[in-house]
């Protein structure tokens, strides 16, 4: 859009713009101006709208307006005033260098709270250009175990860590695939190789052997060669830690070089994607998801219904996440009678939230309290739930932990 550039003309008519401002452009002018009672609170929210991992993104992104949405529509109140959300959404590529300056660009824009980022390795390098503004930040999908560790307190997630998937994963490895020898792959970022490192942790300490672990990149689409030095080791399980885009092509190719391995996987590729990309060779393989299954989630049915009617598609992962992120980041400014990032900032802290995913409150680095994983396994090209662990990961060797 063009910006109407406008000489300084002295006009001593009451009510013209003032000498060297810029025009009001025609969105300007269509946007009706907000009441004198009317508090307009910008919610940002921040994620790969394009590229390899554009679904998640704008997934999380339509969960996000859903909540502003329903907000909207409840009438709610800050400081006497009746507040109008509006969501303010970037596109930060999955692409680390991006995400930070995708968060320069929120916090110019001087949102309230920010919902994102989506991937790991987004997240953190944007997280401390949010807490350098002391604007709080929930992350409905980031599972880096770094992201919290960092000690800033303006970070937030509503999802388990890596450290509990990778955990719960090791297990099911173990007790219930009975695995003893297995390999690994990963991608090399933020997610893939840290749910990896606590994958492998798990499973040596529930007394497997790793017989390799090799890394490809979240570009790499072909692993003829990793999987012709696995196949001479003959694992019984491959663990990937990566994205369906990867992880769809590497089953295709396990099953073409004939490795009898399993492929298990984490959230990146219990996808709808993944079922599209692996077809038949993904039946039997295992992956899992930060969180219940939807059908266990005490709100997904009214949830996944509004989501249907606004865009005419199926929920796919994270969208009930970042709905509850933004509702939860909401009841703080609630409970703080403030929008205000410094005043409400200390609810969030505090906030307990009975959210479409459950329940939500955070412990003291932010993580969400008693996180809940599931594994699920393709059987007839649908993922249909195999383990749920509950009250965070089941510690590897202990099968009986699992609730």
């Amino acid at each position: 859009m063009t910006l109407i550039k406008m000489s300084c003309i002295a006009v001593a008519v009451a009510g013209l713009a003032a000498c060297g401002q810029k025009a009001e452009t025609s969105a300007d002018a269509a946007k009706p101006a907000p009441a004198a009672d009317e508090l307009v609170v910008k919610i940002g929210h921040a994620g790969p709208i394009t590229g390899p991992a554009a679904n998640y993104g704008k997934d999380s992104e339509n969960g996000a307006q859903v909540a502003v949405d329903e907000l909207n529509a409840e009438g709610i109140s800050l400081g006497g005033k009746k507040v109008k959300f509006e969501l303010v959404s970037e596109d930060d590529q999955a692409d680390p260098k991006a995400a930070t300056q995708v968060a320069q660009r929120l916090v110019d824009a001087q949102v309230a709270g920010v919902i994102g980022h989506v991937t790991s390795g987004a997240t953190i390098p944007a997280s401390k250009i949010y807490s350098d503004a002391g604007i709080p930040q929930i992350s409905p999908s980031a599972t880096s175990p770094s992201y919290t560790q960092q000690g800033y307190k303006t970070a937030f997630r509503v999802i388990a860590d890596d450290a509990a998937q990778g955990q719960a994963l090791g297990a099911f490895a173990v007790n219930e695939l009975k695995a003893k020898k297995i390999a690994i792959i990963d991608d090399r970022t933020a997610y893939g190789q840290g749910l990896a490192d606590e994958f492998e942790k798990a499973a040596k300490a529930g007394g497997a052997e790793i017989v390799k672990r090799e890394f490809t990149n979240d570009k790499s689409t072909d692993f003829a060669a990793i999987l012709t030095t696995l196949k001479a080791l003959k694992p019984e399980v491959i663990f990937f830690g990566g994205m369906e885009a990867q992880s769809g092509p590497l089953t295709k190719q396990m099953k073409r070089l004939g490795l009898s391995a399993k492929l298990l996987s984490g959230d990146g590729t219990r996808t709808p994607d993944y079922l599209k990309l692996a077809g038949a060779d993904a039946e039997g393989n295992y992956a899992s998801t930060a969180g219940q299954p939807n059908d266990k989630m005490p709100g997904f049915t009214s949830f996944s219904e509004k989501y249907k009617a606004k865009f005419k598609q199926d929920v796919a992962v994270f969208s009930p996440y970042s709905y509850d992120a933004v509702r939860t980041l909401v009841a703080a400014m609630q409970k703080a009678d403030s929008a205000e990032p410094a005043k409400y900032l200390p609810a969030l802290s505090q906030v307990e939230f009975a959210g479409v995913t459950g329940p939500v409150k955070f412990d003291a680095k932010g993580d969400r309290l008693n996180p809940t994983v599931t594994i699920y396994q393709v059987k007839n090209g649908q993922w249909e739930v195999a383990k749920v662990l509950g009250g965070g990961a089941a510690p590897a060797g202990n099968a009986s932990a699992a609730q």
